[in-house]
């Protein structure tokens, strides 16, 4: 299959998925599980192009099972944290304001747009899937490989600490600045970053898919700037005592000493 019709039909794949599911949010009046499948789809979106791309088959796997292993542990990880507890407050407040519309608004700018931007960040996956140059593994593979695992250990280690952190009453109110959250201020969100940097760069050995670096710029522009740590941080400010402080201290978002400053221990 050429590189544009494994485009094509993951486009289709993933309209076919995410309208799915919003007719699954509707039943369940609940938007925010469309955040518990995000890691999934991707998953389904990397074997779909696994089985339908004529790429190399050592970096097809590879690439198959990075997005897997990335992409199951932040299901998990989500849904233990999410199902059950009701909707998402974000979308809850957007419910609220559009009132009747709200089911098919939700339809375009959170399940469609959602999968867009699966489609759009993936676009590194699908294209090395479909490109059978070179065989085997060659330096990029291995340099894109360490990245994603350094990413995957700041995601995996920054999530487990938080959540220990919360689970403790003796937190309730307070800001988390140990462990990896001493040298930034979303360890979470840069173990993201560095994953998809390591995904394209696998892809990049290719030599056809330099041009989907749009898929870990439009990522690192998500975590940075649009859902990921600008939101929370406004949001922070209002809701937890001595979070100021935590901000001048800590780097905001890759990984750095932390500033003078009172720091708990």
């Amino acid at each position: 299959m050429s590189t544009a019709d494994l485009l094509a039909a993951e486009a289709g794949i993933v309209l076919a998925l995410v309208t799915a599911l919003w007719l699954v949010s509707v039943a369940l009046r609940d938007s925010s599980i469309v955040d518990v499948f995000w890691g999934c789809g991707f998953v389904i979106v990397a074997w779909f192009a696994y089985v339908l791309g004529d790429g190399s088959p050592d970096r097809r796997l590879l690439l198959a099972l990075l997005v897997t292993v990335w992409g199951l542990r932040l299901t998990v990880y989500l849904a233990r944290r999410n199902l059950g507890a009701g909707e998402d407050r974000r979308y809850a407040a957007m419910r609220r304001r559009h009132g009747e519309r709200w089911p098919l608004r939700s339809l375009v700018v959170v399940f469609w747009l959602q999968g867009t931007l699966m489609w759009v960040v993936s676009l590194p996956v699908q294209v090395a899937m479909a490109d059978p140059t070179p065989a085997g593994f060659g330096v990029l593979d291995w340099v894109g490989t360490a990245v994603w695992v350094v990413g995957l250990a700041f995601e995996a280690i920054g999530d487990r600490q938080l959540a220990r952190f919360k689970s403790d009453p003796a937190n309730r109110g307070k800001v988390m600045d140990r462990g990896l959250w001493r040298y930034t201020r979303h360890p979470n969100y840069f173990g993201d970053f560095c994953v998809w940097w390591g995904i394209w760069l696998v892809a990049l050995a290719t030599g056809s898919a330099w041009w989907t670096v749009i898929g870990p710029v439009v990522m690192s522009i998500l975590l940075i700037r649009v859902s990921g740590a600008a939101p929370l941080e406004r949001s922070m400010v209002k809701r937890r005592e001595g979070y100021e402080d935590y901000v001048v201290r800590t780097s905001p978002f890759f990984p750095l000493p932390p500033r003078h400053g009172p720091t708990k221990r």
